[in-house]
């Protein structure tokens, strides 16, 4: 028996490519079917940085499939947590949503190694986000 997922989290940077698309594989990842895991950019670009594919895999995680997507009004309404790295002003607010934003270098063309320092900042947000996540659910057990 699967339970659904525990929280909805919604990537957001400004082309899709690279740190979006990182934090969304980690989550998937380190969560598995316990989140609901989006990511989307203000403009997109035309696919995934080979960087940040290669710094992934290094890891054994495999975003070379994922595609850069469009953010829109229902993504962002669809999700809890909504988590900006640098796409500015270009995310739609919602009230009742949690909304972080990641501090993080963009690594957009890049080499490999400027992006692994990227990719391991990532991991370990994605790792405390997990840890909320969790925490919360729990909490909705006990109430």
């Amino acid at each position: 028996m699967t339970a659904s997922p525990t929280a909805s989290v919604l990537f957001v940077c400004v082309h899709n490519a690279g740190r979006s698309q990182m934090a969304a594989g980690f989550l998937r990842h380190l969560a598995g079917d316990r989140v609901e895991v989006r990511s989307a950019g203000s403009v997109p670009g035309e696919q995934v940085n080979p960087s940040a594919v290669a710094a992934m895999a290094e890891l054994g995680i495999d975003i070379s499939r994922q595609k850069p997507k469009v953010l829109t009004a229902e993504a962002v309404q669809a999700s809890d947590y909504v988590i900006t790295m640098g796409c500015g002003d270009a995310c739609p607010y919602f009230p009742g949503k949690k909304y972080l934003d990641w501090q993080l270098d963009d690594p957009a063309g890049r080499g490999v190694e400027a992006v692994r320092p990227i990719r391991d900042s990532i991991r370990t947000l994605i790792e405390g986000l997990v840890a909320e996540i969790d925490a919360e659910a729990a909490r909705g057990r006990q109430g």
